[in-house]
Protein backbone atom coordinates (compact mmCIF):
# COMPACT_ATOMS: atom_id res chain seq x y z
CA UNK A 1 0.00 0.00 0.00
CA UNK A 2 1.55 3.38 0.57
CA UNK A 3 3.77 4.50 3.10
CA UNK A 4 3.11 5.56 6.88
CA UNK A 5 3.34 9.28 5.81
CA UNK A 6 1.35 8.70 2.99
CA UNK A 7 -1.27 7.04 5.28
CA UNK A 8 -1.31 9.81 8.27
CA UNK A 9 -1.75 12.50 4.80
CA UNK A 10 -5.07 10.61 4.46
CA UNK A 11 -5.75 10.20 7.70
CA UNK A 12 -5.63 14.04 8.10
CA UNK A 13 -7.38 14.71 4.98
CA UNK A 14 -10.56 12.09 5.95
CA UNK A 15 -10.55 14.23 9.41
CA UNK A 16 -10.30 17.84 8.21
CA UNK A 17 -10.91 16.79 4.54
CA UNK A 18 -8.78 19.43 3.08
CA UNK A 19 -6.60 21.98 5.05
CA UNK A 20 -6.34 24.93 2.62
CA UNK A 21 -8.40 28.38 3.55
CA UNK A 22 -11.98 28.29 3.26
CA UNK A 23 -12.51 24.24 2.45
CA UNK A 24 -15.45 22.68 3.97
CA UNK A 25 -16.69 19.57 4.16
CA UNK A 26 -20.58 18.62 3.44
CA UNK A 27 -23.45 16.90 5.59
CA UNK A 28 -26.71 15.99 5.41
CA UNK A 29 -29.93 17.61 7.15
CA UNK A 30 -30.85 16.28 10.57
CA UNK A 31 -32.06 13.04 10.90
CA UNK A 32 -36.00 13.47 11.43
CA UNK A 33 -36.73 12.91 15.28
CA UNK A 34 -39.31 9.87 16.89
CA UNK A 35 -42.94 11.43 17.19
CA UNK A 36 -42.66 13.06 20.54
CA UNK A 37 -45.17 11.39 23.75
CA UNK A 38 -48.64 13.76 24.17
CA UNK A 39 -46.48 15.35 26.72
CA UNK A 40 -44.02 16.31 24.79
CA UNK A 41 -43.08 18.60 21.83
CA UNK A 42 -39.75 18.71 19.68
CA UNK A 43 -37.89 21.57 19.44
CA UNK A 44 -35.66 22.52 16.47
CA UNK A 45 -31.90 24.25 17.30
CA UNK A 46 -28.92 25.50 16.83
CA UNK A 47 -25.47 25.55 17.76
CA UNK A 48 -22.44 26.75 16.57
CA UNK A 49 -18.73 27.14 17.65
CA UNK A 50 -14.85 26.22 17.16
CA UNK A 51 -13.23 22.95 18.23
CA UNK A 52 -9.70 21.83 18.57
CA UNK A 53 -9.13 18.51 17.19
CA UNK A 54 -5.87 15.90 18.14
CA UNK A 55 -5.27 12.81 15.94
CA UNK A 56 -3.05 9.97 17.20
CA UNK A 57 -2.18 6.94 14.97
CA UNK A 58 -3.15 3.57 16.39
CA UNK A 59 -1.66 0.11 15.24
CA UNK A 60 -3.98 -1.74 12.64
CA UNK A 61 -3.23 -5.01 11.88
CA UNK A 62 -1.10 -5.55 8.72
CA UNK A 63 -2.80 -6.22 5.41
CA UNK A 64 -6.16 -4.87 5.88
CA UNK A 65 -5.05 -1.61 3.54
CA UNK A 66 -6.32 0.55 6.12
CA UNK A 67 -5.02 2.90 8.64
CA UNK A 68 -6.77 3.46 12.53
CA UNK A 69 -6.35 6.89 14.14
CA UNK A 70 -7.64 8.47 17.68
CA UNK A 71 -9.59 11.87 17.50
CA UNK A 72 -9.38 14.16 21.27
CA UNK A 73 -11.62 17.35 20.64
CA UNK A 74 -12.62 19.96 22.32
CA UNK A 75 -15.84 22.01 21.60
CA UNK A 76 -16.05 25.93 22.07
CA UNK A 77 -19.54 27.88 21.71
CA UNK A 78 -22.96 26.62 21.85
CA UNK A 79 -21.10 23.21 22.46
CA UNK A 80 -18.76 23.53 25.38
CA UNK A 81 -17.72 19.75 25.54
CA UNK A 82 -14.96 17.23 24.93
CA UNK A 83 -15.11 13.91 22.65
CA UNK A 84 -13.35 11.00 22.34
CA UNK A 85 -13.55 8.92 19.38
CA UNK A 86 -11.98 6.54 17.02
CA UNK A 87 -11.67 6.61 12.92
CA UNK A 88 -11.09 4.14 10.09
CA UNK A 89 -9.89 5.54 7.00
CA UNK A 90 -9.06 3.68 3.84
CA UNK A 91 -7.06 5.12 0.60
CA UNK A 92 -7.37 4.02 -3.31
CA UNK A 93 -4.46 3.66 -5.65
CA UNK A 94 -6.89 7.26 -7.21
CA UNK A 95 -4.98 10.10 -6.01
CA UNK A 96 -8.05 11.78 -3.82
CA UNK A 97 -9.98 8.91 -3.51
CA UNK A 98 -10.89 8.12 0.10
CA UNK A 99 -12.97 6.69 2.60
CA UNK A 100 -13.69 7.27 6.54
CA UNK A 101 -15.53 6.07 9.43
CA UNK A 102 -15.62 7.66 13.00
CA UNK A 103 -17.57 7.21 16.13
CA UNK A 104 -16.91 10.02 18.92
CA UNK A 105 -18.38 10.60 22.59
CA UNK A 106 -19.13 13.56 23.44
CA UNK A 107 -19.50 15.05 27.01
CA UNK A 108 -20.46 18.05 27.95
CA UNK A 109 -23.16 20.88 27.73
CA UNK A 110 -25.05 21.80 24.33
CA UNK A 111 -26.76 25.43 25.01
CA UNK A 112 -26.60 24.74 28.80
CA UNK A 113 -28.10 21.12 29.00
CA UNK A 114 -25.75 18.58 30.09
CA UNK A 115 -25.23 14.72 29.18
CA UNK A 116 -23.91 12.77 26.57
CA UNK A 117 -24.32 11.90 23.40
CA UNK A 118 -22.43 9.58 20.42
CA UNK A 119 -21.94 11.33 16.70
CA UNK A 120 -21.04 8.65 14.05
CA UNK A 121 -18.94 10.50 10.51
CA UNK A 122 -19.62 8.77 7.29
CA UNK A 123 -16.72 10.39 4.72
CA UNK A 124 -15.91 9.72 1.18
CA UNK A 125 -13.52 11.54 -1.27
CA UNK A 126 -14.12 11.14 -5.17
CA UNK A 127 -11.42 12.49 -6.80
CA UNK A 128 -10.82 15.44 -4.21
CA UNK A 129 -14.68 15.61 -3.98
CA UNK A 130 -15.88 15.40 -0.25
CA UNK A 131 -19.20 14.33 1.09
CA UNK A 132 -19.69 14.17 4.76
CA UNK A 133 -22.36 13.05 7.33
CA UNK A 134 -22.08 13.53 10.95
CA UNK A 135 -25.00 12.50 12.67
CA UNK A 136 -25.88 12.12 16.29
CA UNK A 137 -26.19 8.02 16.74
CA UNK A 138 -30.24 7.60 17.53
CA UNK A 139 -31.31 7.04 21.49
CA UNK A 140 -27.54 8.09 22.33
CA UNK A 141 -28.43 11.50 24.26
CA UNK A 142 -28.07 11.20 27.94
CA UNK A 143 -29.01 13.70 31.10
CA UNK A 144 -30.52 17.06 29.64
CA UNK A 145 -29.29 15.48 26.01
CA UNK A 146 -32.33 12.33 25.98
CA UNK A 147 -33.71 12.67 22.97
CA UNK A 148 -31.59 14.29 20.90
CA UNK A 149 -31.17 13.84 17.14
CA UNK A 150 -29.57 16.30 14.56
CA UNK A 151 -26.76 16.28 12.30
CA UNK A 152 -23.49 18.35 12.49
CA UNK A 153 -21.53 20.40 9.57
CA UNK A 154 -17.91 21.01 10.01
CA UNK A 155 -16.19 23.54 7.43
CA UNK A 156 -12.51 24.68 8.08
CA UNK A 157 -11.45 28.35 7.37
CA UNK A 158 -7.76 29.67 7.52
CA UNK A 159 -7.02 26.34 9.27
CA UNK A 160 -9.68 27.06 12.24
CA UNK A 161 -12.53 24.25 12.43
CA UNK A 162 -15.77 25.28 13.00
CA UNK A 163 -19.28 23.61 13.29
CA UNK A 164 -22.64 24.08 12.79
CA UNK A 165 -25.34 21.62 14.53
CA UNK A 166 -29.08 22.05 13.60
CA UNK A 167 -30.60 19.13 16.47
CA UNK A 168 -33.89 18.65 17.37
CA UNK A 169 -35.26 17.98 21.78
CA UNK A 170 -38.14 16.56 23.27
CA UNK A 171 -39.41 19.27 25.73
CA UNK A 172 -41.95 19.54 28.22
CA UNK A 173 -44.98 21.97 27.48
Amino acid sequence: MSSPHSRLHVLLLAAGWTLGAGSSALSQPPAPTPPASPKEIVVAHRASGSFDVSLTPQPSEAGLGHSRVSIAKQFHGDLEASSRGEMLAAATSVKGSAGYVAIEVVTGSLNDRAGTFVLQHTGTMSRGVPQLAVTVVPDSGTGKLTGLAGAMTITITDGKHLYDFQYTLRESP
